[in-house]
């Protein structure tokens, strides 16, 4: 069994990991410069992303066929994302409030240096509600896929659902054309998965050598803080939840866990994405239902990120001295509501959403104080983007079981035989 275990992509990942950390930690300028093998690999995941979502959608939408069934699907989605994320926020709240994380460090504004946030700060100050609308619409039919826009790929793959549901014959021969398409689709992403462990080690070796250990003892409270949180969302939160809809979270957690290790290693949600529309479908989940509401929760359900923005910007104010009110939380609150949707996925956006948060509260916290949370901000991110994939993978498998779309038999069927192999794990499922 040993024999062959080097064989598999999830030890493979976590080998690269363990190999990026040493390096980091013993040479620190070399585990720098191992940037580019971890950034190259999300280029590759980024690359397919839009396409597979693109075809999942439509093909889903074309094979339900009733419009008003997919936005039943779509409209209870959005309500369950909502209530989750809101939930999400006032737990981070509370938990910042209880434990003060950034209390007693006494740092005063004008110690802050303003040009480690100079760069998110202009990024934050683009980050508007009706930039944010107007994002949703791209520019051509084909820019949505070369800017890699997740929102924008979801609107182009809706309005094609739609239309070919009302193209009759020509409908269908393009439904055939795209299914044969997505079975190629699939195949290149079997092709990047198998560099996953080069992008895993530098994306931690680079991590360790340019923040160091160190950083992470300077800012641990905040850090264990943030990852027990998230934790007590999971197996807590998101446990009932699972409970409620009839499946076990564990055996869930087990049965996706190379796409976990894959997040934490390249800390990045993006990375699992593809891997994780062909996992829920081998879960019994129908692909319409998969196709909808995975790749529209990258953007709207983001429960990890909430929890994580909620108590940076506690920690911050609690840093600097400053005392919010409860009509201040409040209006925290309702500001992240809105910020933590334009937080979608990839490693950095945190840091710009955390600015445009802060921005909101009148001046009442320095947006400097974000530089005191840069250096451990990486090392955040794998908890927030782990927590943000299980709990829309959770979010598919209740919104199928509420539309009736979800084969409990073949669910259960699949946790007991496990993952599979990587070349299952990286092909549509048929159904």
């Amino acid at each position: 069994m040993w024999r062959g275990a080097y064989k598999n992509l999830y030890v493979q990942v976590l080998i690269a990991v363990a190999i990026g950390i040493t390096l980091g930690h013993c040479d620190p300028q070399l585990g720098e410069r191992m940037k580019p093998f971890g950034d190259g690999f999300i280029n590759l995941v980024k690359m397919v992303i839009g396409p597979v979502i693109f075809v999942t959608i439509v093909v889903g939408m074309a094979r339900m066929g009733d419009l008003r069934h997919s936005g039943r699907i779509g409209l209870k989605a959005l309500i369950y994302f909502e209530v989750m994320t809101t939930l999400a926020l006032v737990i981070g709240l509370v938990v910042a409030n209880v434990l003060q994380p950034g209390a007693g460090m006494d740092i005063q504004p004008g110690d802050l240096d303003p040009k480690k946030t100079e760069s998110y700060l202009q990024a934050a100050k683009e980050q508007t509600l009706s930039a944010f609308l107007l994002g949703i619409i791209p520019k051509s039919l084909v820019s949505a896929f070369v800017d890699n826009n997740l929102l924008q790929v979801l609107l182009v793959a809706v309005l094609f659902g739609v239309a070919m549901t009302h193209s009759g014959a020509a409908g269908r021969r393009v439904l055939d054309l795209l299914e044969e398409l997505s079975e190629v689709l699939f195949k290149i992403v079997a092709l990047v998965m198998r560099v996953a462990p080069i992008g895993a080690f530098g994306a931690m070796a680079f991590a360790i050598g340019k923040f160091g250990l160190d950083m992470l003892a300077s800012l641990g409270w905040l850090l264990l803080c943030v990852y027990a949180t998230c934790i007590f969302f999971v197996f807590g939160v998101l446990g009932l939840v699972s409970r409620l809809s009839g499946f076990s979270l564990w055996r869930f957690l087990v049965f996706i866990r190379r796409e976990i290790v894959l997040v934490a290693g390249t800390s990045s949600s993006e990375s699992a994405l593809p891997r994780m529309l062909t996992r829920l479908e081998q879960a019994g989940c129908d692909r319409s239902v998969v196709g909808l509401v995975l790749p529209t929760g990258y953007s709207f359900n983001l429960d990890g990120t909430c929890i994580y923005l909620t108590m940076a910007s506690i920690f911050i104010a609690q840093a600097v001295g400053v005392q919010l009110t409860l009509h201040d939380e409040l209006v925290l609150l309702g500001v992240l509501l809105l910020t933590s949707k334009g937080a979608a996925g990839i490693t950095g956006a945190g840091l710009t959403t955390l600015i445009a948060t802060l921005g909101a509260l009148a001046g009442k916290v320095p947006v400097e104080g974000v530089a005191l949370v840069i250096g451990v901000d990486r090392f955040m991110s794998e908890a927030r983007a782990i927590t943000n994939v299980i709990g829309n993978g959770v979010a598919t498998m209740v919104v199928a079981r509420w539309e009736g779309l979800r084969d409990d038999a073949k669910m259960h069927a699949a946790f007991a035989a496990g993952p599979g192999d990587e070349s299952a794990a990286a092909e549509p499922a048929q159904t």
